[in-house]
């Protein structure tokens, strides 16, 4: 499983000089570029160019950079691949993704690129089709991440916002199984109300106790909050601790399973328990470098 933090990942326009730069400065463990739904159709060409530019002269730090472009189905996709490819992005995000053609015909536009060798794919999940085909589309090419596009899935699916999400959990949990099954990062969709950080709390304690490694975020303001719940605690990290020292101790006497806190533990338990050490040091190391 991915042990780079993923806490975080924040929507930034490519459009935006002054965006761009603060977000050199910003807690984010991943920032998704954009040049869709956040910039107008007019300043399409102008943000493209703006962004290439930026990526290639400015240092991000340890922060993840994907960019997401336009839709194939629009006359803007080709145009910014031609043009970002030049810097080098490590993924690209395909909005409105259908099945797992539309990432291979990704991939092999990035194969056409000297620049984009080692750039990955990352697929918006916001669509009907999409979730039906989730995971042929996490076994294509290049494939590294799920983004959930809440926001567009509901309009499609005509659902209600609920504060529960019970209309989404059905494709919030088969996108999540497709991840997996490929070792997929899966990032849940983004909460609206960005003043209200209760609500952004629950629903981030909601992705997180469902699996998602982290949340994708529209303001600056979100990022404590998220970080936060997305982040291994310090009683998770004392009781991994204790029940690995634990388990060493019976396998040292023989033993095959443990006590901790009067539940059993078994060798699955300290898989756990190490995959959260690993991610307490890995946002530890995160932290360090930004």
């Amino acid at each position: 499983m991915e042990t780079r933090p993923f806490r975080s990942v924040l929507y930034i326009p490519g459009s935006k000089e002054r965006a761009l730069e603060k977000a050199r400065s910003l807690a984010t463990d991943a920032i998704i570029f954009d040049l869709e739904d956040a910039v107008a159709p007019a300043e399409k060409a102008s943000a493209r160019a703006l962004l290439a530019q930026t990526l290639a002269s400015t240092d991000y730090g340890p922060r993840a950079r994907i960019v997401r472009i336009n839709g194939f189905d629009t006359e803007w996709a080709e145009p910014d691949l031609e043009v970002i490819a030049q810097a080098r992005p490590e993924a690209i995000l395909l909005p409105k993704v259908g099945s797992a053609a539309d990432i291979e015909a990704l991939a092999r536009r990035l194969d056409a690129h000297e620049q984009t060798a080692r750039t990955r794919i990352w697929a918006m999940m916001e669509t009907p089709q999409g979730i039906i085909n989730a995971a042929e589309i996490a076994a294509a090419p290049r494939m590294a991440g799920f983004v959930m596009g809440t926001n567009d899935l509901a309009k499609e699916l005509n659902c209600r916002f609920r504060a529960d999400r019970l209309p989404l959990q059905h494709a919030l949990q088969t996108c999540l199984m497709a991840a997996r099954a490929h070792g997929l990062v899966a990032i849940d969709g983004v909460y609206n109300a960005f003043k209200d950080e209760e609500g952004l709390r629950a629903e981030c304690e909601q992705g997180r106790d469902l699996g998602f490694d982290g949340k994708t975020l529209i303001h600056p303001a979100q990022l404590a909050t998220t970080n936060d719940v997305f982040a291994p605690d310090a009683a998770a990290i004392n009781l991994a601790r204790r029940q690995i020292a634990a388990f060493e101790e019976a396998e040292a006497r023989g033993e095959g399973v443990a006590v901790v806190d009067g539940r059993i533990v078994e060798n699955l338990h300290i898989v756990t328990a190490r995959a959260v050490l690993a991610r307490a040091e890995a946002i530890l190391n995160l932290q360090e470098a930004m």
